[in-house]
């Protein structure tokens, strides 16, 4: 069996490979009467779009979306949405080793012992170019939740944090690292030049917001929100953690350190903190719901490392091709785009229990 599909209510299917002639998702369970074009989701793929700057793969893509279906005269049917994005500038002549030999950290091995074949060009479906279907599908899921501001921004890089102090959400589409903190992506800008340089990569760790969230969303107990978070997120190829809210931190804290708070408000509580990121017992609190999401390095590196063949031989490999110095970079959009699509579903989820 497999598993291509994520969502409960409001699901989408990804479909396609890195060096295929097209990827795509369909989406469905859309609510019908939504405006929708393609100029409402080509914004979102252009901020994942490769090739903007050096500090990303020079893969040159234009990501250019089309709605198939689910739509007539600029609104959703309620039918099942397909959303095609061509492949304009493969180059599978630059995986002629990984067909032969695997790379460490990637997916190669695990693709061939599952299934007995592969397809090499590009890692096919454990590419991070899948996720342009999920930013595709993410922009048709902001649409059912308007209420709701999404935002990520990098944190972190290489073990380089922004200071909190310097936050300035306004700086985060003014620099190719998406940081909030314009002294740190000065000091990122060395560190991913560094590392691209020497043929190595660098993780990442992204932060995500989500304001607006009313109380109520999430179903217990296999549907919680939090839970539903954590899958979507580690779904998203090279991420290898989160947190919601203080997340590990949380585990250093006191019951009493640890508690938000409340007094009494207008419109239900005050919180005092947010620890628990929004989310309590699997339900959103009403609070910013927040979490932090962990990406790798970019397995594909031009520094030899040991591998073995597809004989079990021992072997040694670089991968040549135009890699990400840091795949953390382009995963703001792709942690926004998953985080919309989960939303979506508990609202959709809490409206068919619980009504409006």
């Amino acid at each position: 069996m497999s598993f291509n599909t994520f969502g409960r209510v409001f699901r989408f299917t990804s479909w396609g490979e890195s060096h295929g002639p097209a990827l795509g998702a369909v989406v469905d369970g859309c609510p019908p009467g939504l405006a929708l074009s393609e100029a409402d989701i080509q914004p979102f793929l252009d901020k994942r779009r490769p090739g903007q700057s050096r500090f990303t793969t020079q893969r040159q893509e234009p990501d250019q979306v089309r709605i198939l279906s689910g739509v007539f005269e600029g609104r959703t049917t309620g039918t099942p949405i397909s959303l095609m994005i061509e492949n304009v500038d493969q180059r599978s002549k630059d995986y002629s080793e990984v067909a032969r030999a695997y790379r460490p950290g990637h997916a190669d091995y695990a693709y061939d012992a599952k299934y007995g074949f592969r397809d090499y060009r590009g890692g096919g479906r454990s590419s991070a170019r899948e996720t342009a279907a999920r930013v595709a599908a993410g922009a048709v899921a902001r649409l059912a939740i308007p209420e709701v501001s999404i935002l990520a921004w990098v944190s972190e890089i290489g073990g380089d944090a922004v200071d909190p102090a310097r936050f300035d959400p306004r700086e985060i589409d003014r620099n190719p690292f998406f940081c909030p903190d314009p002294q740190a992506a000065i000091r990122w800008e060395k560190l991913v030049d560094d590392a691209r340089k020497s043929g190595s990569s660098l993780g990442a760790v992204i932060e995500c917001e989500c304001s607006g969230v009313p109380a109520g969303w999430g179903a217990p107990l296999y549907a919680k929100l939090d839970s539903e978070l954590a899958a979507a997120m580690m779904s998203i190829n090279a991420v290898k953690g989160i947190e919601i809210g203080d997340g590990f931190a949380a585990a250093r804290l006191t019951g009493e350190q640890n508690a938000d708070p409340m007094r009494p408000g207008n419109d239900g509580p005050t919180f005092l903190a947010n620890h628990a990121g929004g989310i309590a017992g699997g339900i959103s609190t009403g609070q910013p719901v927040r979490l932090r999401v962990a990406f790798k390095p970019t397995s594909s590196i031009l520094t030899p490392v040991e591998t073995i063949d597809r004989d079990g031989a021992a072997a040694e490999i670089r991968t040549k091709g135009r890699h990400d110095p840091c795949v953390g970079i382009r995963g703001v959009p792709v942690v926004e785009a998953m985080a919309a699509l989960v939303l979506a579903d508990q609202k959709l989820l809490h409206r068919a229990q619980c009504g409006s």
